[in-house]
């Protein structure tokens, strides 16, 4: 028995759907292609930081200025903050004590709680983790300011009291 010839409606049928898959092909790759070298081609800077001025633990206003050249690992939080500050802060002291002694890092804890965390709350809180920590404290413009350059997002979530909040 012979097989009956397509015919050519279906034959262009078949061949239009065999174009279009191997054009969708090879626009599917060279899009991929582009997203990764996109992704590739960064220039290895966070896009986190930026201007603020702020106080320190030992009543002094500074600038991100002040810290040009050195390596700064800054964590936001609140001294009155039950559980993942001091857990995190103890870690970031641990890491400390592991670098080399001459090794260029300041530690930085930025409050989002200024209404609570003056200067000497933020001086003792940051004492009691490491001797190269720096506690930074300000108004409540400049404490926003601050995340924002950061990118921190921070709210109070309302307790009982006018104190009494996480």
């Amino acid at each position: 028995m012979s097989a009956k010839p397509l015919p050519w409606n279906k034959i262009v049928l078949m061949l239009g759907i065999a174009l279009t898959l191997l054009i969708a092909g090879i626009l599917g790759y060279a899009m991929n292609r582009s997203f990764v070298n996109s992704q590739v081609s960064g220039t290895g800077e966070a896009l986190v930081g930026g201007p603020f001025q702020l106080t320190d633990h030992t009543g002094k206003l500074v600038t991100e200025q002040d810290y040009l050249g050195q390596t700064l690992l800054v964590y936001f939080g609140f001294t009155f903050c039950p559980d993942i500050c001091p857990t995190e802060l103890a870690k970031v002291a641990a890491a400390l004590d592991k670098l080399p002694a001459d090794a260029n890092v300041t530690p930085v804890f930025i409050t989002v709680d200024p209404d609570r965390d003056g200067v000497d709350e933020v001086k003792a809180y940051v004492e009691a983790f490491h001797p190269k920590m720096v506690g930074l404290t300000g108004t409540p413009a400049q404490i926003r300011t601050a995340a924002k350059a950061y990118r921190v997002y921070y709210a109070k979530a309302q307790g009982s009291g006018a104190t009494d909040y996480l």
